[in-house]
């Protein structure tokens, strides 16, 4: 059972997270604008956000040490990070003066979909000083987001990958995976990540790819492409997970959906939890679909649950 696997869960492998630390100004929108239109918006709040942010959060919760390498400037946005970051008790071994984190704007439309546009910080700054304060675990997990590797800075930090034998790296490509270079996309699957997909991003790699569609078939075709894991969340419907050694669905946990923001990252933050521990990725993708099943009934993306919360959620499970 999940909870018991829960009570009993103990970390045995280091984990870094590599990304962003950014601010989501998240308002309701009744509908999302169309050239020339000026609509009202619905503020919600102001949080802070970015995917490698909501995955350290969820990790943090669930008891899980990391290392957080999300860069953090100098400027507005940035002493917001600072001061959330040090009341969740989670700190980033990367400080810089190159300028201001980045921020996004998120629309949340009346079914929870959201939409972000987004404006470029620190975050996506990386340099070889940089990349030298990452720690080197022979067995360790490293969490990666497609905004990094779809920036200037994918190159250092792709590098960076191949150089690290032994290392598992869980990557998130999310809407930025129709935008990665074949090129760049091969050198990334050499290295042989655990990919996670949501429903939409599954599309893409079908249609870009000429995969089937059919979420069983895709996962048997990437399997022989690329003789590495994949993660393909459904949402409602679960989420499907391949490996060489093991292939499923893990069901979904009933919720009321407030919010989608931060569940596939929160998602990424319960597998890797998972992983860290030593479960099964088959285990790891069910405590995935158990946290991301809390975030979506809860705003915004940094409201990952504890590890006592998600007991007392699932203790029949």
């Amino acid at each position: 059972m999940l909870s018991d696997k829960l009570s009993q869960l103990e970390q045995k492998r280091p984990v870094t997270v590599i990304g962003s630390a950014v601010i989501d100004v998240i308002a309701d929108a009744y509908a999302l604008p169309w050239r020339g239109c000026d609509i009202e918006l619905q503020q919600q709040g102001v949080n802070i956000g970015g995917c490698a942010l909501n995955v350290a959060v969820a990790l943090k919760r669930l008891g899980i040490d990391s290392c957080n390498a999300l860069p953090l400037g100098q400027g507005v946005w940035a002493d917001i990070v600072r001061n959330n970051l040090k009341r969740q008790g989670i700190n980033s071994i990367i400080e810089t003066d190159k300028g201001d984190n980045g921020w996004c704007l998120a629309l949340v439309e009346p079914d929870g979909e959201r939409t972000f546009m987004s404006f470029t910080g620190v975050e996506n700054a990386w340099d070889d000083g940089w990349l030298a304060r990452l720690p080197h675990h022979a067995d360790g997990l490293v969490y990666l987001s497609g905004y990094q590797l779809t920036a200037p800075c994918a190159e250092l930090l792709v590098s960076w990958l191949e150089a690290s034998p032994g290392v598992t790296a869980l990557i998130d490509f999310g809407p930025r995976i129709a935008d990665i270079s074949p090129a760049l996309f091969a050198r990334v699957m050499a290295c042989k990540p655990i990919i996670t997909l949501n429903r939409q991003e599954a599309e893409i790699v079908a249609e870009q790819w000429q995969f089937p569609a059919e979420i069983a078939q895709l996962g048997n075709v990437w399997l022989e492409r690329w003789q590495a894991p994949l993660i393909v969340r459904q949402d409602k419907d679960g989420a499907w997970y391949f490996t060489e050694l093991e292939s499923g669905k893990a069901p979904a946990f009933p919720a009321t959906v407030v919010d989608t923001i931060g569940a596939g990252d929160s998602h990424a933050g319960g597998v890797l939890t998972g992983l860290a521990a030593g479960w099964s990725l088959a285990d790891a993708v069910t405590l995935g679909n158990a946290v991301a099943s809390w975030v979506v009934t809860h705003r915004g993306g940094d409201c990952a649950p504890t590890r006592e919360e998600l007991l007392l959620t699932h203790k029949d499970v």
